[in-house]
């Protein structure tokens, strides 16, 4: 089959949005392991709009708001708009008994494809992204179209001239030497040297399939950035993935796992929780899947999610692998 994924840099406008919002959560749980955070980010034309829910004994003052946002744009020029109200008594109440911080269902995958279990064009878009992004740390995004063992880039990147995105994109597959370069296609709509808020608006949650396994893979929905972990979006999204990679590894002739979770709001267990084993589906056991079961877990209270929103969420040394 032939089949494409795409990565974007952590300067991304979307991918900055989730950084701002995560950079945030993470400084609320510094303060206070148990706050509620329910932060989205929207940003363009020289302004950002932080709005959302937090409860919380932390006290973040907006000026450290407002630095945060221009130490990761990059811009002290920025306008930031704040507007943070406290958590719905409504959601608390469910939440509160241990219960889901929403209705959902969370996918998780794991295949053999390579070390970090993952389908390999997602893998490489991402790998090669991240290769890029040392030489030319600014908004870039990379594409695979992966074709048994012929590969077709796109890597367009702010401020890289092409000549060194083709040499660089040639320098990468050098350590791939299974695959033929079919096509590369470098800043294909001419020199790009605009990027950021300045070129295009960003929002947090906008690069789902950039979250999770690449769109071979099908997903909730549920955004993860922004969110703490009673939100089960995120927290059981990250443990389908755990379950996934330890059903992948309890057995080596096995080549590829899909985990799905599903929850209502309020409620601490699952209503499905099933995976499927190449092709055969099992249900799951021996894990504590309630929200303050997988905190426990996969330790969820801690401020660690800033650095998932740069690359990705899964496959990336992260306690849910």
């Amino acid at each position: 089959m032939i089949r494409t994924a795409e990565c974007v840099s952590p300067m991304h406008p979307d991918k900055m949005c989730d950084r701002i919002s995560d950079t945030l959560l993470d400084l609320y749980l510094q303060q206070d392991p148990n706050s509620r955070v329910a932060i989205e980010t929207a940003g363009g034309n020289g302004m950002v709009y932080i709005t959302g829910e937090v409860t919380s004994t932390a006290i973040i003052p907006k000026e450290q708001i407002t630095n945060i946002v221009r130490n990761i744009t990059t811009d002290d020029t920025i306008t930031v708009l704040i507007n943070l109200n406290t958590q719905s008594p409504e959601i608390s109440q469910g939440v509160d008994t241990g219960g889901a911080g929403d209705q959902g269902i969370m996918t998780g995958y794991a295949c053999r494809e390579n070390e970090q279990l993952l389908p390999q064009e997602y893998f490489l878009a991402r790998e090669l992204n991240k290769f890029i992004f040392e030489k030319f740390p600014f908004d870039g995004k990379t594409q695979i179209t992966l074709d048994r063992n012929r590969i077709r880039v796109v890597a367009s990147f702010q401020k890289a001239p092409t000549t060194d995105l083709y040499e660089l994109v040639n320098e990468f597959f050098k350590g791939y030497p299974q695959y033929t370069l079919q096509e590369i296609h470098c800043n294909p709509a001419g020199p790009w040297n605009i990027g950021g808020f300045t070129a295009d608006a960003g929002l947090t949650g906008r690069k789902l399939a950039v979250d999770n396994y690449g769109p071979r893979i099908p997903i909730g929905g549920g955004a993860f950035s922004g969110k703490d972990s009673t939100k089960v979006d995120r927290s059981a999204a990250y443990m389908a993935r755990r379950v996934a990679v330890d059903l992948l590894e309890q057995d080596e002739t096995r080549k590829e796992v899909f985990v799905q979770l599903a929850y209502a709001i309020g409620y601490d267990q699952p209503l499905q929780a099933t995976a499927v084993i190449d092709g055969v589906e099992t249900p799951i056991e021996g894990y504590d899947l309630s929200p303050q079961g997988i905190i426990k877990f996969l330790d969820l209270r801690k401020p660690i999610f800033s650095e998932s929103a740069k690359f990705g969420h899964m496959g990336c040394g992260f306690s849910w692998k």
